[in-house]
């Protein structure tokens, strides 16, 4: 990485230049470092270097002082120079400026002539590299060392077969793999550097002080003479590059070749590499194979992404042009090092792709600090960072997730071990891209949904929820369930919600069984508007009727439009009536607000476990969001949606009683807990009942909690929270007082009323607009029309959308051998299954949309729109383009 990235406004010399001199020595064999400096130069770049390749990095100091600046450092760098050869009896040194020795005009190759005739006797190469930190970056003193290593080398110019190889700063982990890359190709080749083994080695009982791997000096000798120099660099300035050097004194033709990341820069080196005799191996191509596997299964994710991409010329370019070839956009693409070249070249390849993506801003930019990449990262929207481990405060301050694959990596370990060369390393920093866009989205669709659903709407109601609460608490002397006692007065259940979205081991739903009195029992389901005609019916019977619930036989949110029409339809008839219902609490938050807003003055909520060890014993699924979850997952989804709930209800003013089944061996213990927790978000009463054990049910054969067992723990929580002492746990159908349960008078009221059906309107300003959305897993538009198996349907009522269901296309199957049991069989009849699960619906969504479907369902009169990305993104624009297609702006 570019050191003006690394350690900015930290001191005047940043030791960027003398990094990357360093660092290129390293990979020579036997090669020591003389740092021709100050003592703190010398430890800045070991920490660097150690914090990122856990390893031990020696390096000497010609420790400058005061006096050696003034007058002069000479006799410190003869000293140090005798200090190292007689500590590591090393085959080079290589000497490397810092700013202290360029400032005053050292004349460090004299100096090294001056010590050979000092010292006829010693067999060492002392290399020098001219590398003052405010001249450049590491990226300019990694090439300026090895330009000084293959000019002061004694070369040997005789012509063989090998070819050279030269690379920029690339990992030991890329090193490695470049060597078993020309080794299975079958090429003979000298490798410059090599930090293969120096800067990731093994573990030894004792300590090397002086580095075995690397290449050797006689192998550089005889670069002069390698048929072919490939450099892998695309910005390296001819000034400092090794390969220009060895071609214009010794006549070695040489290709530049970008660093081969992602497939297009692979594909080139490959094509260079079997030019020059190589034989690709069979495992090249299967790595080939499952790069392009990986960029398939990850493309439907990464066209969210916006890149800032940050570091030396050659890492930038060659990491950009792995994300365009994957579909996401680097908007920002900076560089420390001073680099013309840079953006002319990258610029028309990003916009090329930018703008099939709806981005229309990028930024480029070279020799650039931090301040300005964060001033970037804000202003073109990034949502990922690519490069070293100095972003992090950028991470930190603007939650952009950072990936890092650059040098140097402080805060985590093994960045010698980052692969992003070839195949299978584009392939690894693929997933981690596409891996880091997913869990962005995740939080951040998380943060919307709550912004736009939860934060505000609280507020708009806590302004009146004591005068709210006031309210429904005075309704609870006329509610029997709530009021303690149960007293003469009426309540009925309107059974309108069947469906219900979680399943309890204790609970089977059986809506046809007048002779059973247990929750979820009804004898018939009633629309709204039978449910409005039945409750006036009975009221005119029962004058002492005050409370209309809705308790299922499903979960009342479940279908939640069921229930708002129900209550504004009675509430229509009856302004007096008081609200209640029951829920399991899964949709809780999504509906608390309309709730409060429909007037509802008591909810109840089952909720049998604070733990979700303990839930994942009690509920065998939970199926949300169009999703079906198992085990832990499923408990912590409901139960942390149950609490949430539960407060919002509580401080809307709402008055909330807790059931809780009691289960021997499984929460018995645990209720304390329970009623602990509620308490502390506002319920004002629990209900401790014992299970009904119910055929065909998960518990239908567990012991049973005794009532005597469910009295003493209700006496136990009564010191914690008011309780229940009286309930009758009713049917979903139940009518009359808790004592007298009459709902058997009433099942067939509907049929045998004299009067005429009651002419009442929803109180809603329209129909509601359905727009179903091909995806697989209800995030992102991820399926082509014709392979959808499920749609998610999306409902547009008064200018809200929310989600609505999930819906399955059935199985189609003709007989044919090409079906295959999974819905299969001809094209055509699962189109026809499609249209006929779809048919309602005023818009559908889908990545591809053939012609043939597309005009199928235009002659129903359907949009339809082609889109990829989150769904609901597409589902408000869709909303925008039905309000004039079609007539459809008379409707929404």
């Amino acid at each position: 990485m570019s050191m003006n990235l690394v350690n900015l406004n930290v001191n005047p010399c940043k030791m960027c230049m003398p990094m990357g001199s360093v660092s290129a020595f390293y990979g020579i064999r036997g090669c020591m470092t003389l740092l021709h400096g100050s003592q703190g130069c010398s430890t800045y770049i070991r920490r660097h270097m150690a914090t990122h390749y856990n390893e031990p990095v020696d390096i000497a100091s010609s420790s400058l002082t005061e006096e050696g600046t003034v007058f002069g450092g000479e006799k410190n760098l003869v000293k140090g120079l005798e200090n190292l050869i007689a500590l590591y009896h090393p085959e080079v040194i290589g000497v490397a400026t810092t700013c202290l020795a360029e400032t005053i005009g050292e004349d460090i190759p004299r100096m090294i002539r001056d010590f050979y005739e000092s010292h006829p006797d010693l067999n060492v190469k002392i290399i020098p590299v001219s590398s003052s930190g405010y001249s450049g970056t590491q990226y300019e003193g990694f090439f300026a060392a090895l330009k000084a290593i293959v000019s002061f080398v004694e070369m040997k110019p005789e012509k063989h077969d090998k070819i050279n190889i030269i690379t920029g700063m690339i990992s030991p982990a890329d090193t490695r793999a470049l060597k078993e890359l020309l080794d299975s190709l079958q090429l003979d080749y000298i490798l410059l550097p090599d930090l293969s083994d120096n800067l990731d080695g093994v573990h030894r009982e004792v300590y090397e002080r002086l580095p075995k791997g690397g290449t050797s000096i006689e192998e550089i000798a005889m670069m002069a003479g390698s048929r072919l120099t490939i450099e892998l660099s695309t910005f390296v300035n001819e000034d400092s590059s090794p390969a220009k050097y060895l071609s214009d004194t010794y006549g070695v033709p040489y290709v530049r070749c970008e660093l081969p990341v992602g497939l297009r820069a692979t594909d080139a080196l490959m094509k260079i590499l079997t030019d020059s005799g190589a034989i690709l191996p069979d495992s090249v191509r299967q790595q080939r194979g499952r790069y392009l596997d990986a960029m398939i299964d990850s493309h439907k994710y990464n066209a969210q992404g916006r890149a800032v991409i940050f570091g030396e010329p050659d890492f930038v370019y060659a990491v950009s042009r792995l994300c365009l070839e994957n579909g996401l956009i680097p908007v920002v693409a900076a560089t420390g090092a001073k680099c013309d070249a840079l953006k002319p070249i990258l610029e028309e390849q990003v916009k090329a792709v930018a703008g099939n993506f709806y981005v229309d801003r990028i930024m480029i930019a070279d020799n650039c600090d931090f301040d300005k990449i964060e001033e970037y990262a804000l202003s073109y929207k990034a949502n990922i960072m690519i490069g070293n481990s100095d972003g992090r405060r950028i991470e930190e301050k603007l939650h952009i997730p950072l990936i890092r694959c650059a040098f140097p990596i402080h805060d985590h370990v093994g960045g010698q071990r980052v692969r992003t060369l070839f195949y299978d390393g584009a392939l690894l920093l693929l997933d981690q891209i596409t891996n880091a866009i997913l869990s962005g989205i995740e939080h951040s669709y998380r943060k919307e949904m709550y912004d736009n659903y939860y934060q505000d709407k609280p507020e708009q109601v806590m302004h009146s929820a004591e005068s709210i609460r006031d309210r429904n608490a005075a309704k609870t002397e006329t509610h029997p369930c709530f009021n303690g006692c149960g007293t003469g007065y009426a309540r009925m259940h309107l059974p309108i919600a069947p469906k219900c979205n979680i399943q309890c081991n204790y609970c089977v739903r059986k809506f046809d069984c007048p002779n059973e009195s247990r929750p979820g029992v009804t004898t018939q389901v009633l629309t709204p508007q039978e449910a409005c005609e039945k409750y006036l019916h009975i009221k005119e019977k029962m004058p002492n009727l005050k409370v209309v619930g809705i308790a299922g036989p499903g979960d009342s949110l479940a279908e939640f439009e069921k229930t708002k029409a129900t209550l504004q339809l009675i509430r229509k008839a009856d302004p007096e009536v008081t609200f209640c219902l029951s829920t399991n609490g899964l949709l809780l938050p999504m509906y608390a607000n309309e709730l409060i807003e429909l007037g509802v003055s008591h909810v109840t909520i089952t909720i049998n476990a604070v733990d979700p060890a303990i839930g994942a014993k009690i509920y065998h699924h939970v199926s949300y969001m169009g999703e079906t979850y198992t085990g832990e997952t499923a408990a912590t989804i409901l139960m942390t949606n149950q609490l949430a709930g539960l407060k919002m209800l509580a401080e809307g003013g709402v008055i909330c009683k807790v059931n809780i089944v009691m289960l021997k061996g499984i929460n018995d213990t645990h209720i304390p807990k329970v009623v602990q927790k509620v308490k502390s978000l506002g319920c004002e009463i629990t209900n401790i009942m014992q299970m009904i054990p119910v055929e065909g049910s998960a518990f239908e054969h567990m012991p049973l909690t005794s009532l005597k067992e469910v009295t003493q723990m209700r006496k136990e929580c009564g010191l914690i929270l008011n309780q229940m002492y009286h309930c009758r746990q009713c049917r979903a159908d139940a009518v009359g007082t808790l004592d007298n349960d009459e709902s058997y008078k009433y099942n067939d009221c509907l049929a045998s009323a004299v009067h005429q059906p009651i002419a009442i309107e929803i109180a809603e300003t329209g129909n509601p607009i359905l727009v179903a959305v091909a995806s697989k897993g209800g995030v992102m538009i991820d399926q082509h029309f014709g392979q959808a198996s499920d749609f998610y349907i999306y409902e547009s009522r008064n200018g809200k959308v929310r989600f609505k269901e999930r819906r399955s296309v059935n199985r189609y199957c003709d007989g044919s051998e090409s079906c295959d049991g999974k819905g299969g069989g001809k094209q055509e009849g699962k189109i026809e299954k499609i249209l006929e699960t779809i048919d309602d619906c005023a818009c559908v969504i889908a990545m591809r949309i053939g012609e043939s479907p597309k005009n199928r369902l235009e002659e129903k009169g359907i949009l339809t729109i082609s889109s990829f990305g989150r769904i609901e993104d597409a589902v408000a624009q869709a909303v925008e383009e039905l309000k004039t297609e079609q007539g459809k702006e008379t409707i929404l």
